[in-house]
């Protein structure tokens, strides 16, 4: 019996698509009930597993967890590394809710169980019923794809799929409601409609404000960090949330909804020939272009959509071909460096409507950054280290969209719109008597301030290690007085510094690791705790393997011993990393 599905052009929104697509599953549900292929009254117990990188799936997880509650169930809400695979052979009913991290790629937490359900040797599923809810961004061509792959392989286990696997975008909240009132009421046995309102209501005690409620803080702090004459421009942030009534904790990140570039905006106003005073109805209300543009949309980042109708009215033979040959590393290096201004420029033959322009747009999303502030000594400020993205190419000057926007159109004084994003698995350790280790170069170091602040507050006694480094120390070497002044005090036991371009052969964070491996593997012996943050698609897999290469010959391991030991860092939460 298969399941309905809604046409791929019925005029509906994301989130009503979303609840649609759970409605029609729950009723092909509990005609499967009726008919006597499922009971679901023969197990109470919900099994809810969740792989994340910065909490959401976790949030979804423990809201689905709590209308279960309300329906009768019994969930158990687990991260995916605390079961093996052997685990979900003896699971009933599962629903699994996952973030997709990198290009593609399951996150952190999610990756070791992943491993051996992707293995040969996984056992078969048949008797499982699950349920998938995946988190993703369509700016990135593997939207979902952690999702998707969860999906896949449960069915090829022999896993009955339940519902439909729903793929949810940035702005998750509302089809993870609407997937909730759907998966949970027919798991339960119950109408598929009954939970709406308890969908509603759940987790009253969130903070007032959230990514859908920013707070208005205000900027109070803009200070230069890199030398004038550095090839880098990072810079250090502080900012008000007094009278928020928020907190946050060492490791969290911080999201801002930044505007976008008023040059920027007038720019493609011209390239589109519009004036900008054209009426469109924005989120419910008409707005004129230039202010819709300015606030609501993303004009940097081109999308699929755009691209697709680009191509179509320009003729433009390269980015037909790449698109119509589905070759995604092709059109990725041929965007290399372009925004939609540059298509826009290069294929001047193409006009655009204000209406037509805004629906080939998706909306401007936050932008995220690791706090490098202790809320202990700081509980009113928070703190932020951010490199501006400037460059040339293509004829014109190119910014980032949020980094500039603090950097040049943010006064002292000025509200920034922000919330936190916790990330719980990115702590310092809550015994104080254990060693830290702390790879972060560049503007990785940020969550690492905050981790010493919090150390230095709590009087701890554990070691701590930065390795930490950039391009040349006479320009780049951030927040040197404060690290000098808390190795005078003993907060910071050791510092590892590695400038990659002060001597002929390039030396990087992972070359001092290895170069200091016999004590890096002595205090992970004590019960140390490695943590990383920076790059995530090289500095953090260079990272990654100098660290395996040292636990194997300072562990006197062989590879497989090497991997096994790390493995247990990871599921012992103390390897963790917050890579972007």
């Amino acid at each position: 019996m298969k399941t309905p599905q809604i046409p791929a052009d019925a005029p509906y929104s994301a989130s009503q698509r979303a609840w649609l697509s759970g409605f029609f599953a729950g009723m092909h549900t509990h005609m499967i009930q009726s008919a006597g292929s499922i009971n679901a009254t023969d197990s109470r117990t919900l099994n809810i597993l969740y792989g994340s990188q910065t909490g959401n799936a976790e949030s979804v997880a423990n809201d689905a967890a709590t209308v279960a509650k309300a329906h009768g169930l019994k969930p158990i809400v687990k991260s995916m590394d605390e079961l093996s695979a052997d685990a979900l052979s003896t699971m009933e009913y599962l629903l699994i809710i996952t973030s997709t991290y990198g290009e593609g790629e399951m996150p952190d937490n999610a990756q070791l169980l992943w491993e051996e359900m992707s293995a040969d040797s996984a056992p078969k599923l048949p008797n499982l019923h699950y349920a998938v809810f995946a988190l993703g961004d369509t700016s990135y061509d593997l939207f979902c794809q952690a999702g998707i792959d969860w999906d896949n392989r449960l069915t090829a286990l022999g896993a009955m799929r339940l519902y439909d696997r729903i793929d949810a975008d940035v702005a998750f909240e509302e089809p993870a409601k609407a997937w909730i009132s759907t998966v949970i009421p027919q798991i339960s046995g119950g109408a598929s409609t009954a939970s709406i309102v308890d969908t509603l209501a759940i987790n009253d005690d969130k903070p007032q404000y959230t990514r859908k409620n920013p707070f208005p803080a205000k900027l109070l702090v803009n200070r230069l960090l890199t030398a004038p004459e550095s090839s880098k421009e990072t810079r250090h942030y502080e900012i008000s949330i007094a009278g928020s009534g928020l907190h946050y904790e060492a490791g969290d990140a911080l999201g801002i909804f930044a505007r976008n570039c008023p040059k920027l905006v007038d720019e493609l106003l011209n390239a589109i020939h519009c004036s900008g005073a054209e009426e469109e109805p924005v989120n419910g209300e008409l707005m004129c272009l230039r202010e819709a543009l300015l606030k609501y949309f993303e004009i940097k980042l081109p999308s699929k959509e755009f691209l697709e109708e680009l191509a179509k009215r320009s003729g433009n033979q390269t980015l037909n071909a790449h698109l119509q040959a589905n070759d995604k590393e092709a059109l990725s290096q041929y965007l290399w460096g372009r925004d939609t201004l540059d298509l826009l420029l290069q294929n001047p033959n193409v006009e655009f409507s204000a209406a037509e322009f805004i629906a080939l747009l998706k909306p401007l999303q936050h932008r995220a950054y690791s706090i490098s502030s202790s809320s202990k000594p700081n509980p009113e400020h928070v703190h932020l280290t951010v490199a501006s993205v400037r460059y040339d190419a293509h004829g014109r000057q190119h910014k980032g969209v949020c980094s500039t926007f603090l950097a040049d159109l943010v006064e002292a004084d000025t509200e920034v719109n922000c919330f936190f994003i916790p990330n719980k698995l990115f702590r310092v350790p809550e015994d104080n008597t254990l060693p830290m280790i702390m790879v972060g170069p560049g503007t990785g170091i940020a969550p690492f301030r905050a981790f010493l602040q919090e150390r230095q507050y709590r009087q701890a006694t554990g070691k701590n290690w930065l390795f930490f480094g950039d391009r040349n120390a006479s320009t780049d070497f951030i927040y040197q007085e404060e690290l000098a002044a808390l190795q005078d005090n003993g907060v910071l036991t050791r510092l590892d510094l590695a400038f990659s371009r002060d001597q002929e052969e390039k030396i990087y964070v992972q070359d001092k690791m290895r170069e200091h491996g016999a004590e890096l593997f002595d205090w992970l012996e004590q019960g140390g705790y490695f943590f990383v943050c920076g790059d995530a698609y090289r500095m953090a897999k260079d990272v990654d393997k100098a660290l395996l290469d040292v636990i194997a010959i300072h562990g006197q391991l062989s590879e497989a011993q090497a991997i096994d030991y790390v493995n247990q860092l990871k599921r012992d939460k103390r390897y963790v990393r917050d890579v972007y």
